[in-house]
Parts: C-alpha cells; structure tokens; sequence
C-alpha cells in the first residue's frame, strides 16, 4: 500500500507562474499535498512554450521540471465566474501561493485581506522579485535579481556572469516552502494562518552567505574570483596534464595531505602556506608551486592518489557525467513516472530528499493546460453541499 505524505490532506491553491512559486509548490506536492495549478485557459504557464527543448508530452522541460504532482484549472479569473471559481479554492485551500506584481490581485478580490475574510486560517505566500514596497513595480525575474543582487559581480572572472541555472528563482522557492511549513505549524497549534512575503532580492542577500557577511559585518566589497575561494586555499580548479581537477583543501591537515602527496612536503612548513590564513594572503605563490607539480600527471592520476590520502578533489563533469556519477553512488537521480493517464512514461529528476518513513510521491505528470478542471470543480461543488 503507498504511503501517505506527511502532507497528506493539504490543499494548496497555486496561483504562481514560471519557477519560483511552482518549485515550491512541487516540493509540497512531492510531500503529499494536493496542488491545484490554476492557470489561463488555453495558454497556460508561460513556460509551457519556454523551449526547445520539449518533452515526449510536447511541453518545455522547463515547465515539466517544476510541475508534476499538480492538476491544472483553466480559469480566467479576469471574468466573474472565473473569479468565482478562483474564491472558492482559495476558501477550500489550506496554502495560497501567488506570484503576482504586488497588489494586482486585489482587483480580483484574491489578495491577502480578501481571501482571509473567507478563509482566517489560511497560508497565504506573495512571492516578488524586490517585496511589496517601494520596488512593487520592478519586474521579478531570476537575471535582473542576479544582476541587480549582487551575485554576477562576484561570479566568473573579470565580466560579470550569471550563474547557469536561475538560481535565485530556486533559492526563493525553498524560503517559500520552509515558511509555509513553519506556517502551517503555527497554524496547528493556534489555528491563526498568516501572510508570508518572500523577494527574490532578499532571499539573494540572504543567500549569498559568506559573501553578504564580507560586506555587511566587515566592510569588505566582494569581487570575482573564477573558481577560487574568497576565504580557503588551495580552493579551486587547476590544470593537469590533460584536464582541469578541483582541489578543494578545507583545513590545515588536508593542506599536508595534500603537499606530502604532491612530493613536495616541505610546502605544508614553508612560512607562506602554514596556515590557511597565510595561504589566502600568498594564493599566487601557492598556485605557483602546484602548477608545475600537478602538470606532471593527468587528472585521473591525482585524483585517485589525492582521494586515497582524504584530500577533497574531483573533476569538472558535464550534466550527463553528473547523472552517471550520481547512479554510481545509488542516489538514484531520476524517476520514470507512470500515470495512468499518460500512454508513455514521465522521466523527471527526483526529489533530493529522502525520509524513512514518508518519500516523496510521484502520482502524475505535468498536466496539460486544464487537464483536471472538471475533476477540481467537482470538488469544489462537493465543499458547498
């Protein structure tokens, strides 16, 4: 018998688009909630059309990546019985979540203050790109937030660089869930819910770590760096005689590990690089003598004798290099889903996470754009009765 979620029973009413919100509403899914995506009739999510490439379904396997789990209302909640429909999941939903430009769904009566008059207990989560003040108006997508947060002047070398995937759209998403969570437990105990806001901009700063607290706690203004580390040495990328390695030396002991492997012990004793302090303030005479050394040998070779000494090391994989590593290690990185609906299977990547006694579930595919509206407002007219 399948197990239930822990989120077995939640009802979540997504009203969010492209990545941020549906991320996170995925992750809910995953746990067992039941996700109702609603969505434009005949259009749907805009990154339905986001590609090439498409999935065996004809979607984006952009919109595939952030939505199994989840049936999909068509409803255009511009008119009075779409927004009738919209009202009423709200007041049957346990979550709300929204990624609209601040303030515009009051105009559909969908806003916080509305659907608590109908709903006190629910978990209502605005997600923006820069919050509900004074940058309401500024448009909330992951390159203008990378851009304008900070995080493309401390990526790459000398130009700025966007990091590969929409990252701070991700990061957004996981703030997004463990608020709700955290809600919903407060919800348990008091019965109140709550409105939760939560900007791209701000979960960037937050996320940004090491980075944020170099300027705020010590005034220190960040700058790109490649590979290497701001604060550890040896920490980055370094070529070999066939292919870059990445040596990642935390702590002092591995730094001897690693200069005793090298052949070159005395360098864990040379004045320069005692400490790791004093390896960040001499990188560029640490470097100096690992080029040569490591140029003597190929990437294979080193990271068999580093790995065997317990020195962090590995090589720059490709995504399909990824995936194979990661079946080699039995995380088992991607699932093929089988709904019923559906007359070939789904692949999608698993979730990360694994729990001993309530696994994510993979129950359907992405839908289609109103697959389930039939099936959704039938639940709603049983919530009247």
């Amino acid at each position: 018998m399948p197990t239930r979620g822990a989120l077995d029973g939640i009802v979540v009413a997504d009203f969010s688009r492209v990545l941020a919100g549906p991320y996170a509403t995925m992750l809910l899914a995953d746990l067992g909630a039941t996700v109702i995506k609603v969505e434009r009739p005949g259009l749907g999510d805009d990154t339905r059309a986001w590609g090439p490439p498409f999935a065996a379904s004809g979607q984006s396997t952009y919109f595939e990546s952030v939505n199994r789990n989840k049936q999909s209302l068509a409803t255009d909640i511009s008119t009075p019985e779409g927004r009738a429909v919209a009202s009423a999941l709200a007041a049957r939903a346990d979550i709300m979540i929204e990624n609209f430009k601040p303030g515009s769904l009051g105009r559909y009566d969908l806003d916080y203050s509305s659907v608590r008059a109908l709903n006190p207990g629910i978990v209502y989560c605005s997600i923006s790109g820069f919050g509900a003040g004074a940058g309401h108006d500024l448009p909330g997508y992951d390159l203008l937030v990378q851009a304008m947060g900070g995080l493309m002047s401390i990526t790459g070398t000398s130009d700025p660089t966007k990091a590969g995937v929409a990252v701070v759209d991700v990061l957004t998403g996981l703030h997004a869930t463990v608020a709700i969570l955290a809600a919903l437990r407060h919800r348990e105990h008091t019965g109140e819910g709550q409105l939760i806001e939560v900007s791209l901009l701000s979960a960037l700063l937050s996320s940004m770590v090491n980075q944020s607290a170099a300027f705020v706690a010590a005034g220190v203004v960040p700058s790109p760096m490649g590979n290497a580390h701001p604060s550890i040495a040896p920490y980055e990328d370094y070529p070999t005689a066939d292919r870059p390695i990445i040596i990642a030396v935390g702590n002092d002991g591995q730094f001897l590990q690693l200069a005793q492997a090298l052949g070159r012990p005395e360098l864990a004793h040379d004045e320069r690089f005692r400490t790791n302090t004093l390896r960040v303030a001499h990188r560029g005479d640490l470097t100096g003598e690992l080029v040569p050394v490591l140029a003597l040998h190929g990437a294979d070779h080193w990271q068999r004798l580093l790995t065997a000494v317990g020195v962090p090391c590995g090589p720059i994989n490709s995504i399909p290099d990824a995936f194979a590593l990661a079946e080699r290690l039995g995380l088992d990185p991607v699932h093929l889903l089988d709904d019923p609906r559906r007359s070939t299977s789904n692949t999608q990547v698993a979730n990360p996470v694994r729990y001993s006694a309530t696994p994510p579930a993979y129950r359907t595919a992405p839908p289609s754009v109103g697959e389930d509206t039939e099936a959704v407002l039938s639940f709603l007219a049983r919530g009247r009765q």
